[in-house]
């Protein structure tokens, strides 16, 4: 077993971490379709996501405190997110996205597009582990520096961030007066999505970290993959329609005074 997994190198590596979790998600596929539960997905993309990186590093060749720097790092923002979602997902249950396409296509349809939907995690889910991939690998003889050290540093501000943000929306919506209205305090003062600004400023450490070997550009994929992600296919435009629905007016002037995503003091603070 030692030897094969030393004989793994980054092409191999990625390919049976792909698998791993490809197989992974189609039982849980299975699963949803007994139950009728499709949000459990976006948990187990966050532990496959974590695992699958923690995996790179086991298997790395690159400088053995880097790949425990990265493994840490990675496993605690898989678990934060995870218990998160997870939360989240007993409060308030399934997830809209997931029960809106069920109720308008059908089950039988809705389980057939889960089943692409669902092994697409397990893609998303390596292109999210590539930079972590490309840091385990860099060359053993590139000891840890100062761009490591920034790169925890990032780290450890981005999570703060997030799990701020995360905790403020959270305080927010258990408090039944303000049930139809949008979150103004802290961070969200200043950002639409701060939780997703730092998300997206989180996978910049693995760059710093990750930015040694000939293949640093590879690291890049993490921070452009989550912009493209968060504006263009999960995040703010569905999270925004969801809003308008719900809070109408009052989240339509939130738009117009509060930046989308970079925190930025707002156009307008006084309520009308």
């Amino acid at each position: 077993m030692n030897d094969f997994i030393s004989s793994l190198g980054p092409i191999s590596s990625a390919v049976w971490g792909w698998l791993i979790i490809a197989v992974f998600m189609h039982f849980l596929w299975m699963w949803q379709k007994k139950t009728g539960r499709a949000g459990f997905v976006d948990v187990a993309w966050s532990i496959g996501t974590g695992l699958m990186a923690v995996g790179f590093c086991l298997v790395g060749s690159g400088d053995p405190q880097r790949r425990i720097i990265l493994g840490v790092l990675m496993g605690l923002w898989g678990l934060r997110l995870a218990v998160h979602l997870w939360k989240r997902l007993g409060r308030e249950g399934e997830d809209g996205r997931y029960e809106s396409y069920r109720q308008e296509h059908g089950q039988q349809k809705a389980d057939r597009f889960y089943m692409i939907f669902f092994q697409f995690q397990a893609i998303f889910a390596l292109i999210f582990a590539s930079p972590i991939l490309v840091a385990a690998f860099t060359p053993p003889n590139i000891e840890i520096q100062l761009l490591d050290y920034l790169g925890i540093g990032i780290w450890i501000l981005a999570l703060a961030g997030e799990t701020l943000a995360d905790n403020q929306l959270e305080r927010f919506r258990k408090n039944p007066e303000n049930r139809g209205e949008v979150c103004r305090i802290g961070l969200w003062k200043y950002s639409r999505h701060p939780n997703y600004f730092f998300e997206w400023t989180h996978w910049f450490a693995y760059v710093a970290i990750g930015w040694h070997g000939d293949w640093r550009f590879f690291t890049l994929i993490g921070p452009v993959a989550m912009l493209i992600f968060l504006f263009r296919i999960t995040g703010i435009p569905i999270t925004e329609k969801q809003a308008l629905k719900s809070r109408g007016e009052k989240y339509k002037r939130y738009q117009e005074e509060v930046s989308v995503f970079i925190p930025w003091p707002p156009k307008n603070t006084k309520q009308k």
